[in-house]
């Protein structure tokens, strides 16, 4: 067969209309885990300030800061780490977009291509086990996760309305329609093969072989559609919890992240995704707490100004005081024979070390959950700490996936040790 520029324009039509397949997409575990694994990542995009979240020794026997105090019920929960960072991503705001990715120098923006994220990377392989294979939660209107092509996965900023996709059934002609759609994207992937064997007939061995590969992409989104079309079928769970009232009102911070927990915890207790990442807002408003006369962008940037710093920890603190919130209601959710949190590893951090310099070394770095060995803190070199990828390794793995790589890592995390 002729291979005509009609044929490539085709092939490239279904490449771009198909932009989450990719060539190099590992294969999905086979069979889901005997116990649920999930994770949450959390992002306060602004930093935390490091004099109030460091404890000074390290160990088990380690003082708690006033950050740390306010989870002090979770001490045996917890592993607090510093001296994390990620290789190539040397300072600014724009390390926002590799904070769960590890890819090198985002400050780029001309010729910079992301890589996927933790999470979305979990969600290939075990994600189809659960109604939503992810959730990308945010206070504000960006998302930490990104596809396998390097595409920014769009975040939910709503709660009412991922509320009612959680928990509210459709109609019946609803629920109907939404078959349809699936399956007329099933029937679509069914010309994209023909059209691409076709075009196979005519290429060479290495573009051959790329077609193969591209084949297995496509047959691993069938598997995704076909999987999405029994979710559909099934009844959606039931929660004693209303639905909640949006947020309009930006600049409450403290009141958005709430939301954002409680749809958390109950998305996790009903297991109806187990792969969730947050991003907190950092609004250039002053938000609606006691004490507060800046915005909270401004108060990263303190300059060592007392008064600035003070409003800071108030800002930071009613944060931490949210998560401990969440880690209560996951501690108290049973699940068999342990709790929720017991299998949920949930990890709050941020992309900068320090707002105030727009530094990304010794980022500041909390695990709570997930099966690990907990109740210390893990302080590395904060000059010359590994790389945080080296954590993502770790967690990957307590999922049960076969991962030894992730990014610029370079094993897993010394001293974070899983329980049995």
């Amino acid at each position: 067969m002729k291979l005509t520029r009609r044929h490539m324009l085709k092939a490239a039509g279904v490449s771009l209309a198909l932009p989450m397949l990719d060539a190099t997409t590992p294969a999905r575990a086979e069979a889901p885990a005997k116990t649920p694994r999930r994770m949450v990542l959390i992002c306060t995009p602004l930093g935390l300030h490091p004099a109030h979240f460091f404890p000074e020794k390290a160990g088990k026997d380690y003082a708690l800061t006033p950050y740390l105090d306010v989870l002090k019920d979770f001490k045996q929960d917890f592993t607090v780490m510093s001296g994390l960072s990620h290789v190539g991503v040397d300072s600014g705001h724009d390390s926002i977009f590799t904070y769960l990715t590890a890819a090198q120098h985002p400050e780029r923006r001309v010729g910079f291509r992301n890589s996927i994220s933790v999470d979305q990377l979990a969600a290939e392989h075990i994600g189809d086990e659960t109604r939503f294979p992810s959730l990308s939660l945010a206070g504000e209107g960006f998302s930490l996760s990104w596809t396998r092509s390097g595409a920014l996965v769009p975040s939910d900023c709503w709660p009412a309305q991922v509320f009612a996709r959680l928990f509210i059934d459709g109609k019946k002609d609803d629920v109907e329609a939404q078959i349809r759609k699936l399956r007329d994207g099933q029937s679509v992937l069914d010309t994209v093969g023909d059209q691409a064997k076709k075009v196979s007939g005519a290429v060479g061995s290495a573009d051959k072989e790329k077609l193969d590969e591209y084949f297995t992409s496509v047959r691993d989104l069938e598997k995704r559609l076909a999987k999405a079309e029994e979710w559909s079928k099934k009844p959606k769970p039931k929660v004693d919890a209303k639905q909640p009232q949006n947020i309009m009102n930006s600049a409450d911070l403290l009141g958005r992240t709430k939301l954002l927990f409680d749809l958390t915890h109950l998305a996790l207790q009903t297991d109806s995704t187990r792969f969730i990442t947050i991003l907190l807002g950092g609004a250039s408003q002053v938000p609606p707490i006691p004490g507060v006369s800046f915005d909270h962008h401004n108060l990263s940037h303190h300059g060592q100004d007392p008064d600035k710093l003070k409003q800071l920890a108030i800002v930071e603190t009613e944060t931490l005081k949210l998560l401990h919130d969440l880690l209560t209601k996951l501690k108290q959710s049973k699940e068999d024979a342990s709790t929720v949190l017991d299998r949920t590893m949930v990890m709050f951090g941020s992309n900068l070390g320090s707002g105030n310099s727009h530094s990304c070394k010794n980022l500041p770095m909390l695990l709570a959950g997930g099966g690990f060995k907990h109740g210390q803190y893990l302080a590395f070199d904060a000059k010359n700490g590994p790389p945080l990828a080296n954590l993502f390794v770790s967690m990957l793995q307590r999922l049960g996936l076969e991962i030894d790589k992730f990014g610029t890592s370079k094993g897993t995390l010394a001293g974070l040790e899983m329980a049995g």
